[in-house]
Order: C-alpha cells, then sequence, then structure tokens
C-alpha cells in the first residue's frame, strides 16, 4: 500500500530520528519509492528545518557528529604531485591554479617536470608517490596529446587517483577512464575563423607547431572553415619545421602577394612574435596586409603589434582538475562510492587586439 506524502514525511522523521542518519538510496528502498520521490521528500522537510540533507544522506538536525561525518571539509594534509612537461607559458598558470586550489583544502602541491621526455614522466610519478603523494595530476609528454604504442601503460602502475590534464586518451584505450580537464581547442580556433569571416576575410590560412594540441586546432579550423564556406590557402608548413621560421614566412609572404591571401591563425603567440618582424620586413604589414590571431595568451599583448588571441582558461584547467582530484581523495577518505568520471573540456575566450584590425577590445569576444 503506497502512503500519502504526509504518512511518507512522518515515516521519514520517525527513522531519522531513531537512527541519527540514513542513506537517501537506503531510506527509499525501505519505504519502496523511489530514489527521486525520496530526495523530493528530504528536500521538502530540510526547507522546514525538520532534516540535513547532505551529500546523499539524510541527517536528524540534533546529530551534530554526523553532520561533521558527512560534511565536505578541509583535506588537511592532502599531498597532491602534479607532472608537467615545462613550467613555461600555458603551464605557469595552470600549476598555479592547481596549487591555490589544493592549498585552500590544507594540502600541499608538489612538483615534477618531464621536459617533454616521454620516459620521464613514469620516473616522476615513481619519485612524487614513493615521496607522499596521495594523487596526481598528469599532463604526460604524449607527442600528438594522446596516447600511442603503450604510452599509457605507467599511469596504471599507481594506485592512486589520477586526473589528466591537457591530454586525453581515445575510446579503448585505459587512459580513456581517468578522470580529465583540459581545453577544447578546437572550439578555440573556430572562434578565431569565425572572427576572421567576421572581418570580411574569405581566404585564410593555419601556421601551426606540430605537438599535443595540433590535431585539435587543425580539426576546428577546417571545420569552421567548411561551415563557413571560406577557403583554406594549402601548403602552410609546421611552424619550425625546417629548425628556423623561414619557411613559414616564405609561404605566408607568398600565399599574401600571388595568391590573395589575408589572414592567418597562428600556434603559438611565441611564434606569432618571432614571425611578426620577419613579415615585416618583407614588406607584409600586419594587419593591413595580413590579419594574424594567435593562440595562448601566453606574451601575445607585448608585440609591438598586440596580437589578437585565442585564450585558454589555464588557471581554470588547473584548479578544475585539482579540485575534481581532491573530490576523489576525499571520497576515499570517506569510504564512500567514487562518483562518475569525468571528462571536463572549458572553452578558451578570443581577445581581440591590433593585429586583426576591427576594434580592439582586450576583452573576450
Amino acid at each position: 500500500m503506497r502512503l500519502h506524502v504526509d504518512q511518507r514525511h512522518e515515516k521519514v522523521l520517525e527513522l531519522v530520528r531513531e537512527r541519527g542518519s540514513l542513506r537517501v538510496a537506503d531510506l527509499a528502498a525501505e519505504l519502496g519509492v523511489s530514489a527521486v520521490t525520496l530526495r523530493r521528500d528530504v528536500e521538502a522537510l530540510a526547507a522546514q528545518g525538520r532534516v540535513h540533507r547532505l551529500h546523499g544522506a539524510v541527517v536528524w538536525p540534533g546529530d551534530d557528529a554526523a553532520v561533521e561525518a558527512e560534511r565536505p571539509g578541509r583535506l588537511d594534509g592532502a599531498v597532491i604531485g602534479m607532472i608537467v612537461p615545462t613550467t613555461k607559458i600555458i603551464f605557469a598558470d595552470i600549476v598555479r591554479g592547481a596549487r591555490e586550489a589544493v592549498a585552500a583544502q590544507g594540502g600541499r602541491l608538489l612538483l615534477g617536470v618531464s621536459g617533454y621526455v616521454d620516459a620521464e614522466d613514469s620516473v616522476q610519478a615513481g619519485h612524487l608517490v614513493s615521496g607522499g603523494a596521495q594523487g596526481l595530476l598528469v599532463a604526460p609528454s604524449w607527442f600528438g596529446g594522446v596516447p600511442e604504442d603503450g604510452q599509457e601503460k605507467w599511469l596504471r602502475d599507481h594506485a592512486v587517483p589520477t586526473v589528466l590534464v591537457e591530454r586525453s586518451a581515445p575510446p579503448g584505450n585505459p587512459a580513456a577512464a581517468l578522470d580529465r580537464v583540459g581545453t577544447d581547442r578546437a572550439h578555440g580556433a573556430a572562434v578565431a575563423v569565425g572572427h576572421f569571416a567576421a572581418l570580411g576575410h574569405s581566404r585564410i590560412t593555419a601556421v601551426l607547431q606540430e605537438g599535443p594540441h595540433a590535431v585539435q586546432i587543425t580539426a576546428g579550423f577546417e571545420a569552421a572553415v567548411r561551415a563557413l564556406g571560406l577557403k583554406a590557402d594549402p601548403g602552410a608548413p609546421t611552424v619550425r619545421e625546417h629548425g628556423d621560421y623561414e619557411a613559414s614566412v616564405d609561404y605566408l609572404v607568398e600565399a599574401v602577394k600571388k595568391r590573395g591571401l589575408t589572414a592567418a591563425l597562428v600556434h603559438s603567440d611565441e611564434d606569432a612574435i618571432v614571425l611578426l618582424p620577419r613579415l615585416q620586413a618583407r614588406g607584409i604589414r600586419v594587419p593591413d596586409d595580413l590579419a594574424l590571431i594567435a593562440y595562448d595568451d601566453g606574451v601575445a599583448a607585448l608585440a609591438d603589434v598586440p596580437l589578437t588571441t585565442v585564450a585558454p582558461p589555464t588557471h581554470a584547467v588547473g584548479e578544475l582538475a585539482a579540485q575534481l582530484l581532491l573530490q576523489r581523495l576525499a571520497e576515499r577518505r570517506g569510504g564512500r562510492r567514487p562518483g562518475p568520471r569525468q571528462h571536463i573540456e572549458l572553452l578558451p575566450e578570443l581577445r581581440v587586439r591590433a593585429s586583426c584590425g576591427g576594434t580592439p577590445t582586450d576583452e573576450p569576444a
């Protein structure tokens, strides 16, 4: 026989009063109702101040010990290890965001640097875990941004929670089951292409680095070009492909003078700063002859022609990755069942400056 809502509320109060605290799922099963129904009952009772609802549990108001046990407190003394390929440009801010998030919970961040040497990742991880790290934030030295030929195997050697940072793994790869936080770089490239289109550019190109983010940026660039009906100038060489920048400069100068190229996306902003005076020396004015948008926004505003950039939310990436890892540690400490694994992608912003023409705002666009 189904209980009326008022009768159900009284039964909830009776059981919680007797036992001090109960899991919502257990209480729903005992009363023979769905978890959704029981959560609504608990929310209604909590709004009246008759029970406390905390993290999947319902607690009698006078049971202070149960409330404290369920409350998500600081993780004082937690030690988090973080492995990054470098501490320059974007990773400096990612590390800063992670460090601040860990410190806010009373923990400590230990840093390891791989120098983009694949074998060094596992060495740094072993050192950090043996030194007391209870969880790992890792940006592995995967050249293409994803593991190849078993590069992920070392991640399974350490029985601590791990969150990938600015890296991913394809479906079916064991590392795909890990939590991860990163930037949707394809979206950022598409935003840049959209800005070019809005300024009237129809023939554009992308001059990119080889490395972990090239595939995503290329995919976003090409998809946006197709969607907006633009023309992508073919044959752009990889930045520094031949040990210097001259191949990229030669390509851009010829494309502007002979094929009507008017805009280029350059990854990264450091590379755009190197290219800028070389283009000017060859008679290519920025933005009059060639509009530039750079990618990363570490130093773009400091160029002699301040660079419009796609700016990844680096601080937020580090902060959210650390918070997610701290959540996993809290689940372990509290003996709680882990929540669903998460793949979080944050959207970059376009910061408009002088290098692409239009009206500089230096604000997200």
